[in-house]
């Protein structure tokens, strides 16, 4: 396996996401919503080509990494993302309940 160069995260603003670049091309990306200083994570999606290769965990923990040093919450709605902070402790102080109100606000603000 060839590993060239180090992957870089980015986020996305405009498009509400944060993307992992692999030699400049974008590999996958982790989405989100914004809600009262909370980042509601919804989806995360690595591309076919670069499966296996750990992209998912460097990209959710970088994004992390960034809510925290904005001082926002995280609201783990996409299952990915819920799966790494239960194995991610440092998280956890960070960490929201995924509510019935939040789904129902994502739903909304996503069909727009």
């Amino acid at each position: 396996m060839n590993q060239a160069t180090t992957p870089i995260v980015r986020n996305v603003d405009a498009r509400h996401r944060y993307e992992i670049l692999v030699d400049g091309e974008r590999a996958g990306f982790t989405a989100y919503r914004d809600r009262d200083g909370q980042r509601v994570f919804f989806h995360t999606e690595i591309d076919d080509a670069f499966a296996g290769r750990g992209l998912a965990s460097v990209l959710v923990r970088e994004a992390l990494s960034d809510v925290r040093s904005s001082g926002g919450r995280i609201v783990p709605v996409c299952p990915y993302v819920a799966k790494f902070l239960k194995k991610q402790e440092e998280f956890a102080d960070l960490t929201d309940p995924v509510t019935p109100e939040i789904l129902q606000w994502l739903e909304t603000t996503l069909a727009r």
